[in-house]
């Protein structure tokens, strides 16, 4: 129970090079910010560029926001969290989406959208903050181009299916749903 927005852009063929570019980009960007680092009173808009970076890199954009608050048995997009100038610094405890994207008018669409919760990192100095990406929802292999992706952020991915199998498998498993178990097996390998 509870209140969540997670979005996943999938292909039901074969992606063009640019498609499996774009999805790569994205997934990039939304894994930068999820790693990401940063003092206590920071502002979400003080670090919303580490989602668009990789898309930067190579001339893309968004033109949407990078994340929102999202509230408990409340509002879907829950102000004054997220990464707007508007927008109040991040707190441990506070749960916001992220969420890049990139849209070629009259071709395609990519949302690549997490819930992550604002915890305490573990640093030698504190206080610093970071997310921990609560969404249990793999991503679309067929997009994703490994090659432009940095060993950290493979690491990352990894480490997330990691987490993907050892939460839901176990309730797959209990609820003796065999074919859904073996298709989050599929696609949750590193």
């Amino acid at each position: 129970d509870g209140t969540t927005d997670i979005t996943r852009t999938v292909h039901w063929g074969i992606p063009t090079s640019l498609q499996k570019e774009a999805y790569t980009r994205v997934l990039m960007g939304n894994i930068d910010l999820s790693r990401l680092v940063f003092p206590l009173d920071t502002a979400g808009g003080t670090v919303e560029a580490f989602a668009r970076r990789a898309l930067w890199d190579v001339g893309l954009n968004y033109g949407h926001g990078t994340g929102h608050g999202i509230g408990n048995f409340l509002s879907v997009h829950e102000w004054p969290v997220g990464f707007q100038s508007n927008n109040v610094p991040l707190r441990a405890g506070m749960f916001t989406s992220i969420e890049p994207g990139y849209y070629r008018d009259g071709e395609f669409g990519i949302r690549i959208e997490d819930v992550a919760l604002v915890v305490e990192a573990q640093t030698k100095e504190k206080p610093f903050l970071t997310f921990e990406v609560v969404s249990l929802v793999p991503y679309d292999r067929n997009l994703i181009d490994i090659s432009l992706m940095s060993a950290e952020q493979i690491r990352y991915l990894n480490a997330h299916y990691e987490t993907i199998r050892r939460r839901v498998g176990p309730e797959l498993q209990r609820q003796q749903l065999q074919e859904e178990l073996e298709w989050l097996q599929r696609n949750t390998e590193p």
